[in-house]
């Protein structure tokens, strides 16, 4: 049996659980969803971070002792985790005996290695960051209440471990995803690592794990919080359920803490002389059409409102549909409601009706016997035959959003099957073909759902009970992914709205007219060269504020491209993602940089937007 391991970050307590916590969750808990599924030895380990200054002023300010405050606030993730349908193993919390008492081991035994040492700090201090920023950190950064600090602190030898994690970065291609987040991190690694401080003294925080080798003074967050991920399957004590999860198979965390994840977890590893994880994936951003979201700009997505308005299933359905992990994604209500209506109310909800009312108003609800496999019969069977295959590959690599599409690829080649065999006039003329050909279509149904079920559980359960089967199914009974697993004579349910179409309200104000350009021929639309390129590098322009210089990959060459979007994006949210490019206009240079290309982008009052495809496609492709 195949085991897999997968890890959310553990969540700062004192947060309000949003759509991107939401995010993490949910996507770890479909991947997790789908290996149980498939019969995988599954764990997955959520859980809050509990310690630091921050919680301590909190509970200071709320006159009750820290414990109590952590106690009363892990409960809003714990119930909106429960509310959103999430099956994790464990969750963790870091101020539980169990984890300070590994926190404890890890510290005294690189402290007896002599990888741990004592030094006094001079310099500047984010109140707010909670942590010493570097003279370069501090004159490039945009940091909130900061000053000058000399302390003494506990030092973690980090430095010491720069070029073996550089080799093992290189030597494992998989290590650090996607691809050009890795590339952020080598850049990280090229300048010179320093040591990492793990303390903070008593007398400025006492609401953390003490040092074991010296009770003045407790763990700072990263010793504590990124320790999780081994204290909570056994780490030391017990071995054998330890080596059964460990490494870890993914880690799934936000790109802001990449570094954390990807350079000061995998030193502590390496120096504790443990195995390093097999994926570090760092995916992108919600944003709130094209802002990130904040609690300062009153644009906070809470998951629990969309929820209950629309219903879990489609929460956990869009989030996963609509971001490529890795890249930034957009939340609108508007493309909630369009992608609502479009794949579950349209596609799924009505393919499901047309095959349960065809059964059962001519076969009064009983799954007809599929007889002999016809040649036309044939090519639906293969491609549902492939679809597991398909969207193991695509979870093997975070693409959940790909998942989904193969899935609903085959549900259109259902219905293109139903409408090339018209069951309904066969009926007439050929009952026992027209049944065979409903078999066909229910059972390429039913496999279509099983794929669909880590994504939207509740739901499709419910539409299992109808095709006459059962979410229990997948651990109770063989073949839940083979075709022919529904036998004929199964009794059909019906459906009740099982999606209900989300009306739009009709705008009463009148649409503005459009100022448009004078008219230009066809001949002249034709002689631009569009092409679809890959941003691989962003960085601002050295003498432009707005303006942003971008390398990008054109598949048979690289190009350097000024854009002036440097007010809307931060280069970091471009790298990766696909924009379309004008290629054959003539090199300019501006401000003093080369640009041999432009941006294609859509502008209105408060957004300029690059424009992308809507789907892969490779680097250099024409736009036409």
């Amino acid at each position: 049996m195949s085991r897999f391991y997968v890890t959310t970050p553990i969540y700062y307590v004192n947060d309000e659980p949003h759509i991107g916590h939401a995010y993490t969750t949910i996507l770890a808990d479909v991947v997790a969803r789908f290996h149980r599924s498939l019969g995988d030895n599954t764990y997955f380990l959520t859980g809050t971070d509990e310690h630091g200054q921050k919680v301590q002023q909190a509970a200071e300010k709320r006159g009750v002792d820290p414990q109590q405050h952590v106690d009363e606030y892990v409960v809003r993730f714990q119930e909106k985790w429960d509310a959103l349908n999430i099956q994790y193993d464990q969750f963790i919390r870091t101020t539980q005996d169990s984890h300070k008492a590994v926190v404890s081991y890890l510290l005294q035994k690189l402290w007896d290695k002599g990888l741990i040492y004592k030094d006094t700090y001079e310099g500047w201090y984010s109140v707010a960051e909670e942590r010493f920023l570097t003279d370069k950190e501090y004159e490039e950064g945009e940091w909130r209440d900061v000053k000058q600090l000399s302390e003494t602190n506990y030092w973690f030898k980090m430095s010491a471990y720069q070029q073996d994690l550089i080799d093992y970065i290189h030597d494992n291609p998989d290590f650090i995803q996607p691809d050009f987040r890795k590339n952020e991190v080598l850049g990280f690694l090229r300048q010179e690592l320093g040591d990492l401080c793990i303390s903070r003294p008593k007398s400025r925080l006492n609401w953390g794990i003490e040092l074991p080798f010296d009770t003045d003074y407790v763990t700072y967050v990263w010793f504590d919080a990124l320790t999780n991920y081994i204290s909570a399957i056994g780490y030391p004590e017990r071995e054998e359920e330890f080596k059964t999860w460990w490494p870890v198979d993914y880690h799934l965390i936000g790109k802001d803490i990449l570094t954390t994840h990807a350079v000061y977890w995998p030193t502590m590893l390496m120096a504790a002389e443990l195995p390093l994880p097999k994926t570090i994936f760092a995916h992108g951003w919600w944003l709130m059409g094209e802002e990130k979201m904040s609690k300062s700009l009153g644009n906070v997505v809470k998951p629990l409102d969309l929820a209950n308005e629309y219903g879990v299933d489609a929460l956990r359905y869009f989030l996963m549909r609509e971001m490529t992990p890795g890249q930034d994604a957009s939340f609108t209500h508007e493309a909630f409601v369009l992608r609502y209506n479009s794949d579950l109310a349209n596609d799924l909800g009505n393919l499901v009706n047309r095959i349960t009312k065809l059964i059962g108003r001519n076969f009064d609800h009983v799954l007809p016997d599929p007889g002999e496999t016809k040649p036309e019969d044939a090519d639906l069977i293969q491609i549902v035959g492939e679809l597991q295959k398909k969207v193991r590959e695509e979870l093997d690599l975070m693409r959940v959003n790909y998942a989904i599409q193969h899935v609903f690829d085959v549900m259109r080649e259902i219905n293109r099957y139903l409408e090339d065999m018209a069951p309904w006039k066969l009926m007439k003329t050929d009952r026992e073909r027209a049944g065979e050909v409903l078999y066909n279509a229910a059972e390429a149904l039913r496999l279509s759902a099983v794929h669909l079920y880590p994504v939207m559980p509740e739901k499709i359960a419910t539409l299992l009970e109808v095709m006459g089967t059962s979410a229990k199914a997948r651990f109770e009974e063989d073949g839940w992914f083979e075709w022919g697993h529904n036998k004929p004579g199964t009794v059909l349910g019906e459906t009740k709205g099982l999606f209900p179409r989300i009306e739009i309200k009709e705008s009463t104000e009148e649409p503005a007219s459009l100022d448009i350009k004078p008219e230009i021929s066809f001949d002249d639309f034709m002689k631009m060269d569009i092409r679809v390129a890959t941003i691989i590098k962003a960085e601002k322009h050295p003498n432009a504020d707005k303006l942003l210089k971008l390398q990008v990959d054109l598949g048979a060459e690289q190009r350097q491209v000024i854009a002036g979007i440097a007010d809307h994006w931060a280069p970091e949210d471009l790298v990766g993602k696909s924009v379309s490019i004008i290629v054959n206009l003539k090199p300019a240079k501006i401000r003093g940089e080369i640009s041999q290309g432009m941006i294609l982008a859509a502008e209105d009052d408060n957004t300029v937007s690059p424009l992308i495809p809507l789907k892969d496609v490779e680097a250099g492709a024409k736009v036409r």
